[in-house]
């Protein structure tokens, strides 16, 4: 596994949260339109999703180096590129059961420029929300009520969890929250804990007491519900960005280079489930994905400060 390409995003990642940036706690509907290759119109998902809406330029276009001088186009002297990850198998030495060569999943990476770093392309303007009718909780509650499959979702409780055992969802009444933002961005953390049942996706719930494997699933319902927020328009900035959230974050990724890319691909396939989206992200799917899981080691991480370790060893995902 090329851990070079986890260190690189996993030090961007970093980065931001020592400036007291929260990746995937952003004001996302600042953009009306998701980042996105401009030469082939592919929309970023991910870990690549996160990176490229954090940076903060205004138009969400990105082109490849080679892109933009095929476009006529050219890169401004001194502009840094970002990278963007994307999975790709390696065939080894070794043989399968059939005799067939053996493969592996390798993360690599190639570097984007936003369009506001480019010349001589005339790039199409981000359309204003100004006066357009745009009501950020009812697409909220569009997906909470389209989702096929999903659990029950109970209110009257004095804490937000997903129980696994019972494919249940308690939340607290809607009214006690701070405001409706934060209600929903806490029922889509929850629900990003479901596409984990054995029936859905199966990522093999851990109690509490797993201290690794639960901050790892912890994240994913984290960048599930950013996805989420950032889809139906939901400034999720201010949620719960304290210095010891940042801070248990920070220890986590220090410990785990490759915990952060990992679980934002988990991520993305827990928001395509709940979508029931016709665009799944193909690298990350299907066999592949299992392939890669043999593949991957996780190094894991204790959160000592981060909200998400709870005093219980019941198989439960709290918020």
């Amino acid at each position: 596994m090329n851990t070079s390409v986890f260190d690189i995003i996993t030090e961007r990642i970093i980065g931001l949260l020592n400036q007291r940036v929260c990746p995937w706690r952003r004001p996302w509907n600042k953009l009306p339109i998701p980042p996105q290759n401009y030469a082939t119109g592919h929309r970023y998902s991910g870990i690549n999703l996160l990176l490229l809406s954090v940076i903060g330029y205004e138009l969400p276009y990105f082109l490849t180096f080679k892109q933009t001088t095929d476009h006529g186009g050219s890169v401004k002297k001194g502009s840094k590129g970002i990278p963007v990850v994307y999975w790709s198998l390696f065939e080894t030495d070794d043989k399968d059961a059939d005799g067939n060569p053996k493969k592996i999943p390798l993360l690599r990476y190639y570097t984007v420029f936003n369009a506001s770093q480019i010349d001589g392309i005339p790039f199409p303007t981000v359309p204003s929300r100004t006066g357009q009718s745009f009501r950020p909780v009812e697409a909220a509650q569009a997906i909470v009520s389209g989702w096929t499959a999903a659990p029950s979702i109970v209110h009257g409780f004095n804490r937000a969890e997903y129980l696994p055992a019972l494919d249940l969802i308690r939340m607290p009444s809607p009214g006690s929250f701070d405001s409706p933002a934060h209600y929903y961005a806490t029922l889509f953390h929850e629900m990003g804990h479901a596409t984990g049942a054995k029936h859905r996706l199966d990522r093999k719930l851990a109690p509490a007491s797993d201290h690794d494997a639960y901050s790892r699933e912890e994240l994913i319902a984290e960048i599930t519900a950013a996805f989420l927020c950032a889809h139906c328009g939901i400034d999720n900035s201010t949620i719960e960005n304290t210095a010891a959230y940042l801070d248990g974050w920070l220890k986590a990724l220090e410990a785990d280079p490759k915990l952060v890319v990992l679980a934002a691909g988990q991520a993305q396939k827990a928001v395509n489930l709940i979508l029931d989206s016709a665009t799944t992200i193909r690298r990350m799917s299907g066999d592949f994905h299992n392939l890669m899981a043999r593949h991957v080691r996780y190094r894991g991480a204790t959160l000592s400060t981060c909200p998400s370790q709870h005093l219980t060893s019941l198989v439960m995902y709290q918020h």
